[in-house]
Parts: C-alpha cells; sequence; structure tokens
C-alpha cells in the first residue's frame, strides 16, 4: 500500500498541473507547473527504479529531464513567469 501511495502523489504532481493547464489555468511552462513535474517524475522515477520497471523508469526520466531543462531555460523575471 505504501508504494501505491507514492505512485498516486507522484501521478497527482504531474496531472493536476497538466489539467490545470488544459483548462487555461496554468501555464505550462511556469515554474510552478514544471516544478510540480519535476518532482512528480522524480517520485515516479524513484519508484520505478525500486521496481526494476526500465520502460516507466525510461519515461518518468526523460520527464523530469525535460522539465528540469524548462526551469533551466526560464527566465528568472519574477515569482512565476
Amino acid at each position: 500500500m505504501p508504494g501505491q501511495l507514492v505512485q498516486i502523489l507522484g501521478s497527482l504532481l504531474i496531472l493536476v498541473p497538466f489539467g490545470l493547464a488544459q483548462l487555461g489555468r496554468l501555464d505550462a511552462r511556469s515554474r510552478t507547473s514544471l516544478l510540480l513535474n519535476l518532482a512528480g517524475s522524480l517520485t515516479l522515477a524513484g519508484d520505478a527504479a525500486i521496481g526494476s520497471q526500465w520502460g516507466f523508469l525510461l519515461l518518468e526520466g526523460a520527464w523530469a529531464i525535460v522539465s528540469a531543462i524548462g526551469l533551466a531555460r526560464r527566465p528568472h523575471t519574477g515569482p512565476d513567469r
């Protein structure tokens, strides 16, 4: 059960900002969105690594890298611009 809670938390950290972006309530390139995506993908990547789920680790690892690159490329002009 604790492993499933980790998966649910990680998934929510990715899905909530995605849903909000689709509804026009959050910019998908905002710092908030990227940080939540990074946290969720790292959580799920760690869980995948522990469970030797290599395909899932590849997916979540790539998601984490893309989120981190997005954060690194963001201009530092405001709190969430």
